[in-house]
C-alpha cells in the first residue's frame, strides 16, 4: 500500500507539472507582444502579482519556515524566473508611462518583500508562528493571482468575445487548483488548501465562460495588424485592473 507521504509526493509533481504549464500559458500572449512590437491591451499587473505570489510560497516553503516543502519551492522558483522573463519583455515593448509603472512597482515589491519577510522573521521564532504569518500572506496573493483573469469576464461578457482570456490559461488554472488541494489534503496543510481550493473556483469560472463566447468572438483577417486603430474598437480594453493574459 502507498504511504501518504508516496502518494503526496506523487501528486506534488504532477501540481508542479501543472504549475509550470500554468506559468507557460502567457507564451502565446507575449509571442504576440513580440510579433507586433506592442503591449496593446495587455496588463503588467497580474505578472507582478505572481511575482510577489511566488518569493512568499518560495519563503514558506523553506526549511527556516516549512520544513519537507521542496516541492513547493521548486515550482515557484521556476515560476518566479518565468514570471521575471514575462515582465522584461512587457518592459521592453510598453510605451515610457508603461515602464515607469513596471519600475515603481518592481521596487516597490522588492521594499514590501524584505520588510515583511524580516518582521516576520525576527518577530516569529518558531516554525508554528512562521507558517501561521507567512502562510497567511502566501493565501493573499495566491488567490490574487488566481483571480486576476476574472477582471476581464463583465467584458468578455459585454463584448461577447474571448481573445483576452485564453482557453489554455484558464484550463491550467482550473487543474492547477484542483492538484494543489488533493496535494494538501493528503497531509493537511490549511494554507495551500484555502488558496488552491478558492483557485479553482475561478478557474472553473472561466472555462464556463469561455464555452459560452468561443463561437462568438471575431476573428480578424490575418493581414489585420492588431494595433489598428478600427481593429482595437473590437477588442476588450481594461483600463483599470490586470489582465493575466
Amino acid at each position: 500500500m502507498v504511504s501518504a507521504e508516496a502518494a503526496r509526493n506523487v501528486v506534488g509533481i504532477i501540481g508542479n507539472v501543472i504549475s509550470f504549464g500554468l506559468f507557460l500559458s502567457p507564451c502565446p500572449t507575449f509571442y504576440r507582444i513580440i510579433k507586433n512590437k506592442s503591449v496593446e491591451e495587455f496588463h503588467v499587473y497580474p505578472y507582478l502579482a505572481t511575482v510577489l505570489n511566488c518569493v512568499f510560497w518560495i519563503i514558506y516553503g523553506l526549511p527556516f519556515v516549512r520544513p519537507d516543502s521542496i516541492l513547493v519551492v521548486t515550482i515557484n522558483g521556476v515560476g518566479l524566473v518565468m514570471e521575471l522573463i514575462y515582465i522584461c519583455i512587457f518592459f521592453f515593448y510598453a510605451p515610457n508611462k508603461g515602464r515607469k509603472k513596471v519600475v515603481y512597482c518592481l521596487c516597490g515589491e522588492v521594499v514590501f518583500i524584505a520588510v515583511v519577510s524580516l518582521v516576520f522573521l525576527l518577530v516569529f521564532h518558531d516554525h508554528k508562528r512562521r507558517i501561521l504569518a507567512f502562510g497567511i500572506i502566501c493565501d493573499v496573493f495566491n488567490i490574487i493571482m488566481y483571480s486576476s483573469p476574472l477582471i476581464i469576464m463583465k467584458k468578455v461578457i459585454t463584448t461577447k468575445s474571448v481573445e483576452y482570456m485564453p482557453f489554455y490559461l484558464s484550463l491550467a488554472t482550473f487543474l492547477n487548483g484542483c492538484v494543489w488541494t488533493a496535494y494538501a489534503l493528503i497531509k493537511l496543510d490549511v494554507f495551500i488548501l484555502i488558496s488552491n481550493g478558492l483557485g479553482a473556483l475561478p478557474g472553473a469560472a472561466q472555462l464556463i465562460l469561455y464555452g459560452c463566447y468561443f463561437r462568438s468572438t471575431p476573428t480578424p483577417p490575418r493581414d489585420e495588424k492588431v494595433d489598428d486603430p478600427k481593429a482595437s474598437q473590437i477588442q476588450l480594453s481594461v483600463s483599470n485592473g490586470p489582465d493575466r493574459v
